[in-house]
């Protein structure tokens, strides 16, 4: 078995943990975790995360279920809902991809702590879940995932927060692709090793 595999395969062991969904580290941090993964197994991990979601949310006697969010497809959803979208691909013809980019991260309110996007999850997320957070590598350039956890750390503490994100973590540094650095992000936990 691959790698990808075993790795992919310890994260149901460990979200059944009832420790792990108590939401608290030793020293009473909030649950936040990474699980990074080589881009090239993008589809692996889709396909995993669908199965997973699945076989717990169909599952009546799972203490939890597990909410995803695809932050590209709430971008999308977002940009549809604000009549934006079909604006959005207007600015990028006329004016460039980073005053479109630009124009869609100020509707978003992606700098602010009436960021859209973690308001829709944090609006969505029932009690008892573990929140997957999905699409990183589909949502950037508009999305930096820093940006997501920090805000989202920031008002949401109650469930446990993982991160899957196509690229490497160090525990400090969040390398998107492995080759695009994001800013350094200290909060979040490695998922499993």
């Amino acid at each position: 078995m691959s790698e990808i595999h075993e790795r992919l395969d310890m994260i149901e062991l460990k979200i059944k943990d009832p420790a792990f969904r108590e939401n608290r580290g030793l020293g009473n941090e909030v649950g936040y975790y990474i699980f990074d993964y080589d881009p090239r197994y993008e589809l692996e991990v889709r396909s995993y995360i669908s199965y997973l979601r699945k076989k717990i949310n169909e599952n009546p006697n799972h203490p939890f279920k597990i909410a995803e969010f695809d932050l590209y497809e709430i971008i999308i959803s977002i940009l549809k809902e604000k009549g934006y979208l079909s604006k959005t691909f207007e600015f990028e013809e006329k004016k460039g991809s980073e005053y479109a980019k630009k124009a869609v991260n100020k509707l978003l309110k992606l700098g602010t702590t009436s960021n859209l996007i973690v308001s829709y999850i944090k609006e969505n997320t029932e009690e008892n879940s573990v929140v997957f957070l999905t699409g990183v590598g589909k949502a950037y350039p508009i999305l930096r995932s820093h940006n997501v956890l920090n805000n989202l750390y920031e008002v949401m503490d109650n469930v446990p927060v993982i991160l899957f994100f196509p690229g490497r973590y160090s525990g400090s540094e969040l390398i998107l692709f492995g080759t695009i650095h994001d800013n350094n992000y200290y909060r979040a936990f490695p998922l499993v090793e």
